[in-house]
């Protein structure tokens, strides 16, 4: 009987069973940043236990809330830095060499196919793209992931997400990944691993595949895992090429970890790329979605670009299109924060960063803040935002605000149009 990825990696990192259907797994990195880590620091300095299992598997970052903007998120911002240098954790990103954690690490090729990968947060299933497990855990699981280098999993179950044909010119992963949500709901695949293939995975970048398996964990995915291929090898051979004769013999060896033919599936979803419409929600869950055609001239306050979602170069040059030449509508803000320091500068170079200020919009540094209401573009009471971040949780960006997540496309024409509204890359293509 064929294997699913995720047996595969569990098969190949497994170092105990402690009870049927739970796996002691080694891990190939454990990801750290300032808001969940510091609680596990301290408390394994409380337990005399203060070391790491290896400081060349644990990568850290600052960038919930970058730069600090109180007290509290300085301190939390200290307690890592110090624990860093202590335990001489080499990947290390302070403030000016940071950016947003699921946005940098991939960047700076810390993530491998076949890889075991935790992290104190939920969109760590981000990585899976790269046809890893990658899963974000508790305070408690990344104690011991730090202390001793394993984690323990129940057995994966994997559902099966079928992409047929080519998604239409104007509708890119976001789009997508919204549709899965709203077609599976919130709790669709919990506890489950979602393999996603087809020709539309194919065809896509690894930036639009780690934006589908980002929100994986919207439909209460642990991971969300796309098949290691060519253009898997492309994207890694700057951080690989010492390591393999050719791509090909990386090719080779990755492959080992996708899915099998007669692999078996708890569940298949088919879906046809051609029936996906650019979407947005609406309300306040993942799965509250309809064509953006379909909203009634819903007016927005603020339009926001950026996130470990949408904030990569791909995403900033397809919201350029439709800003060149534009004007961000009056009672609009706009704000842009580019994902990482790599995204911000090649921005510049290619001019994009003047287009987006040309049109209004503020651009601010690489920062998960707004995301997830903290700081650098939190909503107002009642205040309406399109963004292309990853969730519409009442009071997400804001108390009593509503969040509306939509793709960098249709965000960049609600800026300008000052309403919900499809961007003209897809009206084009609709003709």
């Amino acid at each position: 009987m064929g294997q699913t990825t995720a047996q595969k990696i569990f098969q190949a990192h497994q170092v105990d069973q402690p009870e049927p259907g739970r796996y002691v797994l080694n891990l190939d990195a454990v990801f750290c940043h300032e808001i969940t880590t510091p609680g596990a620091i301290l408390d394994l300095k409380a337990r005399k236990k203060d070391r790491v299992f290896n400081p060349d598997k644990i990568k850290a970052v600052i960038d919930h809330v970058s730069p600090a903007k109180d007290s509290k998120t300085a301190l939390q911002g200290k307690i890592l830095r110090e624990w860093a240098r202590e335990q001489k954790i080499r990947d290390f990103f302070d403030i000016g060499r940071n950016g947003v954690c699921h946005a940098l690490f991939p960047e700076k090729g810390f993530v491998r196919p076949g890889y075991t990968v935790i992290m104190g947060d939920s969109h760590t299933c981000t990585h899976g793209a790269f046809g890893a497990f990658a899963a974000g855990v508790g305070t408690t699981d990344l104690e011991v992931g730090i202390l001793k280098g394993v984690c323990v999993f129940r057995e994966p179950q994997t559902m099966k997400i079928e992409v047929r044909g080519s998604l239409q010119p104007g509708v890119y992963a976001k789009d997508l990944i919204l549709h899965i949500i709203g077609t599976i709901g919130v709790a669709g695949a919990t506890d489950m691993v979602i393999e996603f293939h087809g020709e539309a995975i194919t065809a896509m970048s690894m930036e639009s595949r780690m934006t589908l398996s980002n929100m994986a964990v919207e439909a209460g995915a642990t991971s969300g895992i796309c098949m290691p291929d060519t253009t898997t090898v492309e994207y890694l051979w700057p951080f690989i090429q010492d390591e393999f004769a050719s791509p090909g013999a990386a090719l080779e060896e990755y492959s080992r970890f996708a899915a099998d033919s007669d692999a078996e599936y708890s569940e298949t979803i088919v879906i046809e790329a051609a029936d996906v419409v650019p979407l947005s929600t609406f309300g306040y869950k993942p799965d509250q979605v309809k064509p953006v055609a379909d909203f009634d001239s819903t007016p927005v306050d603020q339009v926001y670009i950026g996130s470990c979602t949408n904030g990569r170069l791909e995403d900033l040059r397809i919201a350029a299109q439709v800003l060149k030449g534009k004007k961000v509508a009056p009672a609009v803000r706009g704000i842009l924060s580019p994902a990482t320091p790599g995204v911000y500068h090649e921005a510049l170079k290619e001019g994009i960063i003047d287009i987006f200020m040309e049109a209004g919009f503020c651009v601010t540094n690489p920062t998960c803040g707004a995301c997830l209401g903290m700081s650098n573009g939190v909503l107002a009471e009642g205040e309406v935002c399109a963004s292309t971040t990853n969730r519409n949780f009442n009071g997400r960006m804001g108390k009593g605000g509503m969040v509306h997540l939509m793709s960098p496309a249709s965000a960049a024409a609600t800026a300008i149009a000052g309403r919900i509204i499809n961007s003209p890359l897809y009206a084009r293509s609709a003709k």
